[in-house]
């Protein structure tokens, strides 16, 4: 079986975030429920930030790196997320122009709610795996963002959104996957998926998030379970806590992944709690790292996990990951791949963690202002010149870095720029 996997992969969060410990405060919320989020910050989308700009900020190191003849192998673009913002027109035409990939490239979206990140790299690996176009590559963008909006004369979100707030971030995970898997080397066949039909969480409008909290869980929990033994009947001698060196999961906040965790160590292990707050530390919280600090990115969220433990763990020798990905509604997949030194020096070489620290930190009364004015770019919206007056300079950007940001939509049609 040829090798497959990820090349190259980056991240990109955005230039705003919050620290979600004041905004629990000044929402008034429950404090001991609050700290089992286990969340730090969250990303900001400011108004010159979408799907399209953070998926563009993400990929463009990833395509600058390749010459041009790597490029033009890049034959298929996917975008995977749950911000859509049309109906019919994908997010990935965008990309592609922006990018200003070949045209000879084929271009489609993916949703599936968390879920679709993890879609996009099995679509991509299939199609490297196929060969019918021996030696090209995919590129997949997940990417997705929260834009909480204040009704007329209201001070705060829907009470439902209460714990859902501080945890719902933004930004962007781009991945080329091809038959060179410098950073990340697919298990081929090694996965085990599971889905049902569960209304825990859904969008029925564009602007709405609903569900149930305890169902969504339950699901979670239910899922990574039996997606993981559906893995186990397909790989001869898995053991949960002996195959795998680290672990990487869909991460809505902190808190679930280490209840998930915990139980599948109860479970499959039968461990004891001093021994599952060992292996929590040791194998899983590398992972949750820049979770913790970018809060819920839907699609992006398992790849950032992903990224953040091979950033943050020790590949001194090769190690495989257990990877666990979630999207409600539901669909969920166990998989795995291995790591090499070689794999975290490029991703150490991204400096996303320096790319987090140089977000501009909002003040509560920053954060209302934006959700106040965030009507402005409601899905649908046909005209429309975006107003940055009384927002925060975005810090300056590194000297060589460019980033696109949205410039205006006109008669439907969103109209980009790089800068500087």
């Amino acid at each position: 079986m040829m090798a497959v996997g990820i090349e190259a992969i980056n991240a990109f969060c955005g230039t705003a975030c919050l620290d979600v410990a004041q905004l629990a405060r000044h929402r008034k919320l429950d404090a001991g429920r609050f700290q089992g989020l286990l969340m730090m910050e969250k990303t900001v989308a400011l108004p010159y930030e979408d799907p399209v700009t953070f998926g563009a900020n993400a990929a463009r190191p990833i395509v600058d790196a390749l010459s041009t003849a790597e490029k033009d192998r890049i034959e298929m673009l996917i975008t995977c997320t749950e911000s859509g913002i049309d109906f019919g027109k994908s997010i990935s035409t965008y990309l592609h122009h922006h990018l200003r990939l070949s045209r000879n490239c084929r271009l489609f979206e993916i949703k599936q709610a968390c879920y679709s990140g993890t879609a996009g790299l099995q679509a991509a690996v299939s199609f490297v795996l196929s060969q019918v176009s021996p030696g090209a590559k995919a590129l997949v963008v997940a990417t997705d963002i929260s834009r909480y909006m204040v009704a007329e004369g209201a001070d705060a979100p829907a009470p439902e959104a209460a714990f859902a707030e501080p945890s719902a971030g933004a930004g962007a995970v781009a991945l080329l996957v091809s038959d060179r898997p410098r950073v990340f080397q697919l298990d081929v066949g090694a996965s085990g998926y599971y889905g049902y039909e569960v209304m825990d969480t859904c969008r029925p409008a564009p602007d709405i998030e609903a569900g149930d909290a305890d169902l969504s869980l339950l699901s979670y929990l239910d899922c990574c379970e039996n997606a993981f033994l559906e893995y186990k009947k397909r790989v001869r001698d898995v053991d949960y806590v002996r195959s795998f060196g680290y672990l990487a999961f869909h991460t809505p906040f902190g808190g679930m992944v280490k209840g998930a965790h915990r139980t599948m160590m109860r479970k499959m292990a039968r461990a004891k709690p001093a021994e599952i707050e060992e292996d929590f530390a040791r194998r899983v919280s590398p992972g949750l790292v820049y979770c913790q600090r970018v809060g819920n990115i839907m699609g992006a969220t398992s790849l950032l996990s992903l990224v953040s433990t091979i950033a943050h763990g020790d590949f001194q020798a090769p190690e495989r990951i257990g990877y666990f990905s979630y999207g409600s509604g539901c669909c969920s997949e166990f998989l795995s791949g291995v790591v090499r030194r070689e794999g975290q020096e490029a991703v150490r070489e991204l400096r996303i963690g320096r790319q987090l620290d140089d977000r501009h930190p909002l003040s509560i009364a920053e954060y209302d202002y934006l959700i106040r004015g965030n009507s402005q770019l409601r899905f649908g919206t046909r005209d429309v010149e975006v107003r940055e007056a009384g927002l925060p300079a975005a810090k300056p950007v590194r000297e060589g870095e460019r980033r696109l940001k949205l410039r205006a939509v006109a008669n439907f049609h969103r109209e980009y720029e790089w800068t500087p």
